[in-house]
């Protein structure tokens, strides 16, 4: 199965790997892993001040300080997964890229706010399941 899975750095990606951990039919070297974290783009104006080059390199560094732990932790559970750094919204970037890539899965780690937390805040992973047409498993 070829599994993407989307991570942020928060506690709710740390719940999402420890589900998985915890579930052989999910986590296991017979699949392929990829990891995808989405950093929002900055506003046009601190774009424009602070340069091209600069804001590059903040994305860079951004993506690696989430993606760096994941990639440790799966390590040491024998998988070596493919990292993809992309920078946009996070629920649309999430649903083109599980889209595009083909996945048969998508896991994410959910805050479950409700729908009340929803209406008020917005959600990634509302967003992601009312978009992705690739099956979401939501971990909170």
């Amino acid at each position: 199965m070829k599994i993407l899975l989307a991570v942020d750095g928060s506690e709710y990606t740390k719940k999402m790997l420890a589900y998985l951990a915890t579930h052989d039919e999910l986590f296991g070297t017979q699949h392929q892993y990829t990891l995808l974290t989405v950093n929002p783009q900055l506003p046009p104006r601190a774009r424009a001040v602070v340069g091209k080059d600069m804001v590059e390199a903040y994305h860079r560094e951004t993506a690696e300080k989430i993606l760096a732990p994941v990639t440790q932790f799966l390590l040491r559970h024998g998988i070596d997964a493919k990292t993809v750094a992309k920078v946009g919204h996070a629920g649309e970037t999430i649903s083109k890229a599980a889209d595009s890539g083909k996945f048969d899965l998508v896991v994410m780690g959910s805050h479950g706010h409700g729908t009340l937390g929803n209406l008020v805040m917005g959600s990634v992973a509302t967003q992601v399941v009312a978009h992705c047409r690739v099956p979401v498993l939501l971990v909170r």
